[in-house]
């Protein structure tokens, strides 16, 4: 819708609708002295360009004003995608969209996630034609994944075009033996599961022992992909293989089962007796010195107790050991250093004299004359 603003007489008013009204799509929508107001229904992008009011006085008066028309970009179409698409495979897919003024922006998600492409724009007259491209290297974990085309443009005011694929991924199956029982024993009941992942869904299963054929189905149940023994035995220990195949190929999964002896001492139980057991009188006779319900009100930490004082005593007799050694020690030191030959007074002189008297003058006089040779230091 176009208003122009001016002061027209009645004639002015005729020229302008004459010249205005030629195309049956602009329509004059209101007409006075002051204003003049067109509408133009069905815009297309001829629309667009320059429009211009003029007012016929002396001399002419005109207003111009320059009509944008926007391009309003076609929903997006997702070229490229194969189904099913193989484990491995390298695809790219590609996002169109056409009719878009100014040019759209494409943008990748897969499934929530934003992810990006390589865009490309191509003028089409007076509208763009944009591309954008995702390479994918296809594994498992793409199957069933959504990957989504947006189209953000300006002209798209209330809700984005998109267009959305789901990829379909086929791969060989992946096995894994899951099992009911950390320590099988005898007589006790055992499943395993053979949990397999494949597309396409690699079922059934099959199962077998030792390289053949389970040997008890009476026992060994096979329901679907679970393999169960209701009582099991000595005779059930062996290696239990999984199979799983599809188109694409081969897995399996393999269990090695022992079958535990069912212990023959029960556990202790946690409930006590409703009538009390009354002692053995043997027994106590037999366990007097050992049992303290025997030998009165006793300290139940005794054990404890007695433990403590044989460690004093260690240690005291430690101490005691080495105190003795180190007496020795001292003792044998002392003897080392005096040990030789000592001689009395008497035998000092006794080897000239004919009797001891004369010994024991001349051992006096051997001293008196060592005396002699004694040298002072100052």
């Amino acid at each position: 819708m176009c208003t122009c603003l001016a002061f027209y007489n009645r004639e002015q008013t005729k020229m302008f609708s004459y010249h205005s009204l030629r195309d049956n799509r602009i329509e004059l929508v209101r007409a006075s002295w002051s204003e003049l107001t067109i509408s133009i229904s069905d815009v297309s992008l001829s629309d667009e360009g320059m429009y211009t009011c003029s007012l016929f006085t002396m001399p002419v008066r005109t207003a111009k004003a320059y009509l944008t028309v926007l391009g309003v970009p076609e929903k997006p179409e997702i070229d490229g995608l194969t189904k099913p698409a193989i484990e491995g495979d390298h695809i790219t897919l590609t996002c169109i969209t056409q009719g878009s003024k100014p040019a759209a922006d494409l943008r990748w998600f897969r499934n929530e996630k934003e992810v990006k492409g390589a865009k490309e724009v191509n003028a089409s007259g007076k509208t763009f034609t944009v591309r954008s491209s995702l390479q994918l290297h296809v594994g498992r974990n793409d199957d069933g994944v959504a990957y989504t085309c947006r189209v953000d443009h300006v002209a798209l005011t209330q809700a984005p075009q998109q267009a959305t694929e789901v990829l379909e991924v086929h791969y060989a199956p992946q096995v894994e033996i899951i099992h009911s029982r950390a320590v099988p024993q005898e007589g006790q009941y055992l499943k395993l599961e053979c949990v397999s992942k494949g597309n396409p869904s690699p079922d059934p299963v099959m199962w077998t022992k030792d390289g053949g054929e389970l040997p008890d189905l009476d026992r060994m149940i096979v329901e679907g992909r679970e393999l169960t023994f209701t009582s099991l035995n000595k005779t059930d220990n062996g290696t239990y293989r999984c199979e799983a195949t599809n188109h694409l190929g081969t897995s399996s999964a393999e269990y090695v089962l022992y079958v535990y002896d069912v212990p023959t001492t029960p556990p202790p139980s946690t409930t006590p007796p409703l009538h009390p057991i009354p002692p053995d009188s043997t027994a106590l006779l037999g366990t007097h010195a050992s049992d303290p319900t025997v030998t009165g009100n006793r300290d139940p930490n005794a054990v404890g107790q007695h433990g403590t004082d044989h460690a004093l005593i260690g240690g005291v007799v430690a101490v005691v050991v080495f105190v003795t050694l180190c007496l020795i020690i001292v003792l044998g030191r002392y003897l080392a250093r005096h040990k030789g030959t000592y001689l009395t007074n008497e035998a000092k002189g006794a080897d000239d004299a004919p009797d001891a008297d004369t010994a024991i003058i001349n051992a006096e006089g051997n001293h008196a004359h060592a005396e002699e040779k004694k040298e002072y230091f100052i």
